[in-house]
């Protein structure tokens, strides 16, 4: 018998593996887990801003985090980082969460075959590479949990965020096919879809000079959680085994609007980007 089946919350005591884990959302993860009793693989492309989750953890928690560098959309080493983790944890894996993520927006048109790569790259095959080499060591020891981060992009499809979109809206087809396909094998599935969160992401990502700024404030002056509301929020949704996380009013209003008229929904977008395009430029003006 899998140790869920038991009722043990996969989030309480887990030893887990946080992709992303240097800022943002996967930091909070990261924290959040340590402090639940957890120990945590901190990985991270950028070797110097895991290090530093892990010092914080380790700071208040002790000596139960670790810090991995990891490049998501290299399979060799989202493979290596899964053969790792165990030693490091000197316990089977638990809990993956695949939350290493990177922003891009433009015109379709005016986006880069490049630069589509590179968000594909990190954005969805970072979380396949994880499902990839983690689900069937899961599977080998009875129990397991997933959680993949979305976004609210993945069903509000808002213009000039194409590639953004199609990798969010995958992940969350992802989820929901694998929280079917794994019911069975005690493998717990939660899939995060949230707006605004006060990240790094936007400031690592690609965007038109035009919107750049825009994205700034929002993230940090008018977003309604904090990255530790969200991660909070969703390892509660996972110990209550719900497949979705839409943590913000406004994230939640979208997926109401796109499911009860999406028709509807398709054409209040058509034709509020012009105007929103209007607005942009009078800011700048």
């Amino acid at each position: 018998m899998g140790l869920f089946k038991k009722k043990i919350q996969p989030s309480q005591k887990a030893y887990a593996v946080v992709t992303g884990a240097g800022s943002g959302i996967g930091r909070s993860f990261a924290m959040q887990l340590a402090e639940r009793g957890g120990s945590v693989i901190c990985a991270d492309i950028n070797l110097n801003a895991a290090q530093e989750t892990v010092d914080l953890i380790q700071k208040q928690f002790g000596p139960v985090a670790f810090a991995i560098q990891c490049d998501v959309g290299n399979k060799e080493d989202v493979q290596a980082l899964a053969e790792k983790s165990a030693e490091l944890l000197k316990h089977p894996v638990t809990l993956l969460i695949n939350n290493a993520g990177v922003g891009l927006g433009g015109k379709f048109d005016e986006v880069s075959l490049e630069d589509w790569q590179w968000c594909m790259h990190v954005n969805l095959w970072g979380v396949i590479h994880g499902c990839h080499y983690f689900v069937p060591k899961f599977k080998q020891q009875g129990y397991g949990a997933i959680i993949n981060v979305a976004s609210a992009a993945g069903y509000t499809a808002a213009p000039e965020m194409t590639a953004y979109n199609v990798t969010k809206s995958s992940v969350l087809a992802l989820s929901e096919t694998l929280s079917a396909e794994l019911y069975s094998a005690n493998i717990r599935v939660n899939v995060l879809c949230p707006t605004l969160v006060p990240t790094n992401i936007m400031k690592n990502g690609r965007l038109p000079k035009q919107y750049s700024g825009l994205a700034d404030d929002l993230l940090m002056n008018h977003a309604f959680v904090t990255s530790d509301d969200v991660a909070i929020k969703t390892l509660n949704n996972l110990d209550a085994g719900k497949l979705y996380t839409i943590p913000q009013p406004d994230a939640k209003l979208f997926w109401l609007m796109k499911r009860i008229s999406p028709v509807l929904y398709a054409k209040m977008l058509g034709v509020g980007y012009p105007l929103f395009n209007k607005y942009i430029k009078q800011k700048g003006a």
